[in-house]
């Protein structure tokens, strides 16, 4: 019993439970700077120490060593009764610390278990860049970017830019190689970017067509073995080879990057046995040729093998295999969806709304590209094949119109039977061609109005009007739409003077076809037959915009400038045809005749001579320039024009007596006697030179002075009498016209011949007469005038089927942009 303690009530059950070591005090934590430091080293990063709080159910002893002496629990049991007080403060409730619970929450204090009232966190320390793997990260991204810039910059056609932000890719990636290995952290050396870099650089060298570079850099990248697939390279270096034209090598390293690709990528083994196949072609073995691409026809047919192989059998002339290549060429899938499908076929909004807006989609056009490529292979190839794989080549096109008939292409037979009709017209057989397009009379209208079209065409060109005129009508009435049959229409009224029923058919063919260059510039005409100048001009500007480097257009322009009484303008507009045609001597002719009526002689002087050098057979610009040596004391260098001229017309006495006049005033009398005595044995009636020839040979004392001047005489009274007779003529003719005997015909070629006579006379002026000296004569009375010869070549409206370039090349392509007009 002596062991046994009874409770005292005067002791406190709970004391001791608020002596704890202030050490544990996380309330002060933020402000002890020891502890706050270690946080922020790896030292406050080890796993805490788990501390044992009193207040727990085995916390009923004093926080003593085991030395110590023990504080005498008043329970028998030594639990203390929770709830209880003592010396006024709580009991610490330490074993929910964690979860914000003290015993200062009765003590006034707001529930805060988050910790926001101590304020916001300390800032994150500033990233430390000058880590060496910091540095190899930056480093290895500028590397990406610059790849990046250099594919943007090459898909711009920025080559330059593109090799140079490459190049510099390259330096930068040595330069990463190196750091890594001055750290040495080799075994992270990023092969795929090392990759990228050499390839793109390739790239950027070839599209440079810096070859020898680029097969350089694609040789680094082969022979190393730790980059897979490199093997494919051996393509990008067989295109160089082919670019460079070594055509051996090419095939080489086409055939070992045939060897390095699997069975697995069909595709790609396709396409470079293709280029295979275009490589034999170059080197003319066309049998080699012919085994690559048949046997693509048989793994994967296409279009453009198709009609490769075509053009080997055409190479070899067999007969039979063109025609069955021609049959797989028409039997090769598209894989493109019926236009059908684009049709609306239900009043649903919401399926009419997806038609319409995959109506004109990328993939939409991709298949409308494929198909007129498609048609284009064919047409080329019925034309190519048609007069070899028969004994004629109508034969030969009626075959391949049958082949195409029974195909997906069955529009295409009309178009090659068009294209016979031109093939006719190449043979120079217009017969046949107008028989050939005759026949489509009765079929559907758009192939009735395109055959009408070039019939009418063929017959304007013809100059039969009439008939051109008839089948300009029938395109109109088979298709008011077709621009061409509309143009043809305007230009058979426009023959016919009615300009302002020619420009209302020109400006419906604008509204139907905006983009329509005929018919605008056959507005320009009109307007100018009709003298609205200004709406002449509109017409031409809005064509020069569409057709920028158009001589015609610029000459048009010119013209009409100069006709608004702007000769500057057209002097500008005539420099811009110089631009663009720089040896066209009528041009030259025109620019030296505008400087000559601006009084600028030197200019002009030089544009005539240009034009003569191109063209020394134009007599208006010979004239002028021997009438400017003239002008200028040089009578000598005169003389070689003027015998030019005496060449071009031999029959024209003029300019004989003018190189006779240039001997004359260059003091070289004895030449001049030559001359006049050459002139009077050719034109033995004319007075000018048995004029000169009397004063000649009176001043040189010649014996021949008497025979001349009776011939003289003879002469002037033959003239006397020849003048009476038409007199006397033209008295009848005037009272015919009175009484209304005379046609306006005969009226029309006398006024003609007058004004001719007059022009004539009027250039003769320069010869002195028999009473004058021989210095009288003045070179200023010539007349120097430019008529352009151009103009009527210009101002001829052009037709809706362009006119081809020469006689021999009838221009299948310009009567067939007509034949199916867009």
């Amino acid at each position: 019993m002596e062991n046994v303690h009874l409770a005292v009530e005067e002791e406190d059950l709970y004391s001791g439970y608020n002596d704890y070591n202030p050490t544990f005090d996380s309330e002060e934590l933020e402000n002890d700077v020891g502890f706050q430091q270690a946080v922020r080293t790896s030292h406050g990063r080890r796993p805490p120490m788990t501390a044992k709080f009193p207040g727990t159910a085995i916390g009923g002893r004093p926080l003593v060593s085991s030395f110590g002496s023990r504080i005498p629990m008043a329970s028998s049991m030594g639990r203390p009764m929770t709830g209880a007080v003592q010396d006024g403060a709580a009991r610490p409730m330490t074993a929910v610390r964690a979860a914000g619970y003290s015993s200062s929450l009765m003590r006034g204090s707001t529930f805060d278990p988050l910790g926001q009232s101590k304020g916001p966190a300390p800032p994150l320390e500033a990233k430390n860049e000058d880590t060496a793997e910091e540095k190899i990260k930056i480093l290895e991204k500028k590397v990406n970017d610059l790849i990046e810039e250099s594919c943007m910059a090459q898909s711009i056609g920025a080559f330059q830019l593109a090799l140079e932000k490459a190049k510099e890719a390259g330096r930068k990636e040595r330069a990463l190689i190196r750091q890594r290995e001055a750290s040495g952290n080799t075994e992270h050396i990023n092969l795929d970017l090392t990759y990228s870099v050499l390839l793109n650089l390739a790239n950027q060298y070839a599209n440079n067509e810096m070859y020898p570079e680029a097969l350089n850099s694609y040789h680094v990248i082969v022979k190393n073995k730790m980059f897979t697939n490199a093997g494919r390279l051996k393509v990008n270096m067989a295109n160089i080879y082919f670019e460079q034209k070594n055509y051996p090598k090419a095939i080489k390293f086409y055939r070992m990057a045939l060897d390095q690709i699997s069975n697995t990528h069909k595709e790609l083994r396709i396409k470079i046995m293709q280029n295979i196949g275009v490589v034999f072609v170059r080197l003319g073995q066309y049998s080699d040729a012919i085994t690559s691409f048949e046997h693509i026809m048989t793994e994967s047919p296409n279009i453009k093998t198709g009609f490769n192989l075509i053009l080997c059998y055409y190479a070899v002339g067999d007969r039979e295999r063109m025609k069955k290549a021609f049959q797989k060429l028409i039997s090769v899938p598209l894989g493109i969806d019926d236009e059908d499908k684009y049709i609306p076929a239900s009043d649903d909004p919401s399926s009419n709304m997806v038609i319409e807006a995959i109506k004109n989609d990328k993939l939409h056009q991709m298949e409308r590209d494929l198909k007129v490529l498609a048609e284009k292979y064919i047409m080329t190839a019925a034309k190519l094949i048609a007069p070899a794989i028969e004994t004629s080549f109508a034969s030969g096109f009626d075959w391949c119109v049958d082949m195409v008939k029974c195909s997906q292409y069955v529009e295409l037979a009309n178009d090659l039977e068009i294209n016979k009709a031109i093939t006719y017209l190449r043979q120079k057989d217009f017969n046949q061609a107008v028989e050939t397009l005759k026949t489509f009379e009765k079929k559907d209208s758009r192939v009735k109005s395109a055959a009408a079209t070039n019939l009418s065409f063929l017959y304007f060109l013809e100059k039969d009007y009439d008939q051109a005129d008839r089948y300009a009508d029938l395109a109109m009435n088979a298709d008011r739409y077709n621009p061409a049959a509309l143009i043809n229409k305007g230009n058979t009224v426009f023959v016919k003077k009615d300009y302002e029923k020619a420009a209302e058919f020109y400006k419906e063919a604008l509204r139907n076809d905006s983009s329509c260059t005929e018919a605008l510039f056959n507005l320009g005409l009109s307007y100018e037959r009709l003298n609205r100048l200004e709406e002449g001009l509109d017409c031409f500007l809005k064509l020069h915009s569409i057709l920028r480097s158009s001589a015609e257009v610029m000459y048009q322009l010119a013209h009409l400038y100069e006709q608004l009484g702007d000769p500057q303008q057209a002097i500008e507009w005539l420099m811009q045809v110089i631009s663009a045609t720089p040896t066209d001597p009528h041009v030259l002719a025109k620019l030296g005749k505008l400087h000559d009526d601006e009084g600028d002689k030197s200019q002009a002087f030089q544009y005539y001579s240009e034009s003569f050098r191109y063209f020394p057979s134009n007599i208006d610009v010979i004239e002028w320039l021997g009438a400017y040596y003239i002008e200028t004391q040089f009578c000598e260098k005169a003389i070689q024009y003027f015998e030019r001229a005496t060449l071009i017309q031999p029959n024209y006495v003029k300019w004989q007596l003018i190189v006779a006049s240039c001997y004359r005033r260059s003091g070289n009398y004895q030449k001049a006697l030559e001359t006049y005595k050459e002139i009077h044995r050719r034109f033995p009636e004319n007075v000018e030179c048995l004029r000169f020839l009397v004063r000649l040979s009176t001043d040189m004392g010649l014996k021949e002075v008497q025979e001349y001047a009776t011939k003289l005489k003879k002469v002037e009274k033959m003239k006397e009498l020849r003048e009476q007779r038409v007199k006397s003529g033209r008295e009848n003719s005037a009272r015919g016209r009175r009484e209304g005997s005379t046609g306006s015909a005969d009226s029309g070629r006398s006024s003609s011949s007058s004004s001719k006579g007059e022009r004539l006379s009027a250039k003769m002026r320069s010869l002195p007469g028999s009473n004058e000296p021989y210095e009288a004569s003045s070179p200023k009375e010539l007349d120097a005038s430019y008529v352009d010869p151009l103009g009527p070549q210009m101002d001829r409206p052009k037709t809706g089927a362009k006119k081809p370039a020469d006689d021999d090349d009838f221009a299948d392509e310009d009567l067939g942009d007509e034949l199916l007009p867009e």
